[in-house]
């Protein structure tokens, strides 16, 4: 009797850019990489609702400015009528005002676009896996880039000295493995904190979490 498990399938994934060469060319590296498959590919945030709701994949990579209808426009679209499927935003560092609004109309992160192919494949596991991704050398332009609206405001819900701490790192983008390492805690204790943070919040996922940390005055 065969004991091995069953293979997981792939994530599907649909590629939205309006430039040729960009869409071809992530959609052709990510299709050679093992444990995804390229379901399609779209010119605008019109064409990628329409894809998205033809073909259903799990991971949508969408670009942010496009004719037609843009990358934050397509995402609130998306949110709504396919809110199983994750998107991730494709940005530079000059696109800090579209990732904020693109974050708060439900894309579960954002990537460079000069991302190595191998690193941009992992994060399309994470994404499928519910893991939402701030790239760490862009996070402190994405806080930055929010206006402040005022005074510092207290959470709802106090958090510990430790799960303010742990919401800070979170929101400088910092992964579970890394705020353990800073705070000598365990991988494990740290992904409980974050949970409980996010539960105690009211937050969906972690770029929610540095959304409210810049509200809340931590960076």
């Amino acid at each position: 009797m065969d004991d091995d498990p069953e293979p997981r399938p792939a994530v599907r994934v649909l590629v939205v850019d309006d430039q040729t060469l960009i869409r071809d060319g992530i959609a052709s590296l990510l299709s050679i990489r093992p444990g995804i498959a390229v379901v399609g590919t779209a010119v605008n945030g019109r064409d990628a609702v329409a894809k998205t709701l033809e073909l259903g994949p799990d991971v949508v990579l969408m670009d942010v400015r496009m004719p037609e209808m843009d990358g934050v426009e397509a995402v609130a679209v998306l949110r709504s009528r396919a809110p199983e499927c994750r998107v991730v935003m494709l940005t530079t560092f000059d696109d800090e005002e579209y990732v904020v609004q693109a974050l708060r109309a439900g894309a579960h992160g954002y990537l460079l676009k000069d991302l190595p192919a191998e690193e941009l494949a992992h994060a399309v596991r994470l994404a499928h896996a519910g893991v939402t991704q701030l790239d760490s050398s862009v996070a402190h332009h994405l806080t930055t880039s929010l206006p402040c609206p005022g005074p510092p405001q207290a959470p709802a819900v106090a958090l510990s000295p430790r799960e303010t701490d742990i919401l800070r790192l979170v929101a400088q983008g910092h992964t579970n493995r890394e705020i353990a390492a800073r705070l000598y805690l365990s991988e494990g204790t740290v992904k409980n904190h974050v949970s409980r943070i996010l539960t105690r919040l009211a937050l969906r996922d972690r770029t929610q979490a540095a959304l409210r940390a810049r509200d809340l005055g931590l960076l």
